[in-house]
């Protein structure tokens, strides 16, 4: 998914903090992706009191959307680098094209990670037969040794694991003896967890390993704190369990990310991930050029643009000051 803020803004991000095993909420803030009527968004990841969980750099969570109202999701072809974007559904279908000739369809239960490296461009459309979309989009930023690795495209469907009330599927890293064949570049965690109302579930979780619970419906207390639809609990490193308590009524459900902490500062403005400004700069410079010479035959860092692409989307302008690092 594409960041359709027209003014992004440029963000250095690095944790710093030490405190073992605190446990914070963090509110979401609306983002439309597009006019009046489009589609919205609620993003969790960065913000102020938090830029990364391990690697995990962005969380979008969206719907249910009425399609037939909004629009659904409607991303035309846009670039990415220096991150793996994340996609997974609850409910929907999102029919996703790239540079690399991927076409695929991006279903409930399913991964899609993305790489994109030194540079790919897509476009996400849900599907004519969406009514209902839901679901979350993630970004992971690549560690500086892996940032231009060369493009790739994966998908898995994790057997569900279903026990005493809950539901677990484990799209990255390893849960519950459940571990995905997915290949990262840092150590992640990814899994979609559900709870029965009331229920509660405490997991073994790797202490090296900050931690974040973004619920997608209930309620949920999280390490002690409680959050809701579209609400993110971050943990610290430290612990080396997290205990999960749906709250009664109704059914409850999360993403589990994780991750070692990355140990790097990285710039984040628009879609692109890279080590300073420059670098930024530079990337938004090239897709601007490529996305205006479409046919050109010499190298292209994006690559070669879907033949069903009828437009790309325009990189905003960039800021004219620095940003200072945020700590």
């Amino acid at each position: 998914m594409s960041n359709l803020e027209t003014a992004p803004a440029e963000l250095t991000c690095t944790n710093t903090e030490d405190q073992a095993g605190r446990a914070r909420l963090l509110r979401p803030r609306e983002v439309p992706l597009g006019g009046p009527r489009a589609m919205t968004v609620r993003r969790t990841l960065p913000q102020r009191q938090r830029s990364l969980i391990g690697a995990w750099c962005f969380v979008d969570h969206y719907g249910p959307d009425d399609v037939a109202t909004t629009g659904g999701m409607r991303v035309p072809g846009h670039p990415h680098t220096g991150l793996q974007t994340v996609s997974w559904l609850f409910d929907g279908e999102v029919e996703h094209r790239d540079t690399l000739g991927t076409h695929a369809l991006v279903r409930p239960g399913e991964l899609n990670l993305m790489t994109a490296g030194s540079g790919i461009a897509h476009s996400e459309h849900s599907t004519a037969d969406t009514r209902v979309l839901r679901g979350a989009q993630l970004w992971v930023a690549l560690p500086e040794r892996h940032r231009l690795t060369d493009p790739a495209f994966d998908s898995y469907a994790p057997p569900p694991l279903e026990r005493d009330g809950t539901r677990v599927s484990v799209f990255l890293g390893s849960l519950l003896g459940r571990s995905s064949p997915v290949s990262t570049y840092t150590p992640l965690l990814g899994a979609e967890i559900t709870l029965r109302p009331g229920r509660e579930l405490t997991l073994e979780v790797d202490p090296t390993f900050e931690h974040g619970v973004l619920v997608d419906t209930g309620a949920v207390t999280v390490a002690g704190v409680r959050a809701r639809a579209g609400e993110l609990v971050c943990r610290d490193t430290g612990p080396d369990r997290l205990t999960l308590e749906a709250a009664p009524g109704e059914p409850a459900r999360m993403l589990l990310l994780g991750g070692s902490p990355l140990g790097e500062r990285i710039v984040m403005w628009w879609n692109f991930v890279g080590g300073d400004h420059e670098e930024i700069a530079a990337h938004r410079r090239r897709w601007q050029y490529e996305r205006e010479h479409p046919g050109t035959g010499q190298a292209r860092q994006y690559g070669r643009f879907p033949a069903q692409w009828t437009e790309t989307l325009p990189a905003p302008e960039l800021p004219h000051v620095r940003l200072k690092p945020r700590e």
